[in-house]
């Protein structure tokens, strides 16, 4: 998503660093955001992409929509995502759309205010995923996707008849009290 040349001020001058912001997704409902340093660009990239892919969280899709509306303050940013109608697309900016476009989601609308630092908004829009919940409608909705007919499966053999269990002792009556005088 973004390469940053950082430069930190030593005794001998300047050191120069990059940082790279890296967000990867399975277009499925796996998405993560990673952020990675190194003297160069490639290092910050492997670096970026390792974090990713340790910080990877799985998100609760309605179709091509998010369930529900949400929004969520991170840092200086403030996001918000609104589920849409089929057919709309993703409307949204920056890097909000990178990380919900590789998460998987086709229609939803969204608007960033305060900040539009894109390490805030990218972690923040990972945040607001982490909290949707799955709806009752995308219950129904899967339990009629579960309960459909698969194909027969091969019959399986028949088990080997087990052994009688030896038939236990009855337990002998209890003797009644003998009342107190």
């Amino acid at each position: 998503m973004q390469i940053d040349r950082v430069t930190r001020v030593v005794k001998g001058g300047r050191r120069l660093r990059f940082r790279a912001t890296v967000c990867i997704g399975n277009m499925k409902g796996k998405v993560g955001v990673g952020i990675g340093k190194s003297t160069e660009v490639t290092g910050a990239i492997q670096k970026a992409v390792s974090s990713a892919k340790k910080d990877m969280i799985t998100v609760n899709m309605d179709g091509t929509t998010v369930p529900h509306d949400i929004q969520i303050k991170y840092k200086s940013a403030k996001i918000r995502i609104i589920p849409a109608s089929k057919g709309t697309g993703l409307i949204a900016g920056g890097a909000i759309r990178k990380v919900l476009e590789l998460a998987g989601f086709k229609d939803v609308l969204t608007k960033s205010l305060g900040s539009n630092n894109k390490i805030n908004t990218s972690k923040g829009t990972i945040e607001a995923l982490k909290l949707l919940q799955v709806t009752p409608r995308m219950e129904r909705a899967a339990k009629t996707i579960s309960a459909r007919p698969t194909k027969a499966a091969a019959p399986k053999k028949a088990a080997a008849p087990k052994k009688a269990a030896a038939p236990k002792k009855a337990a002998a009556p209890k003797k009644a009290a003998a009342p107190k005088k």
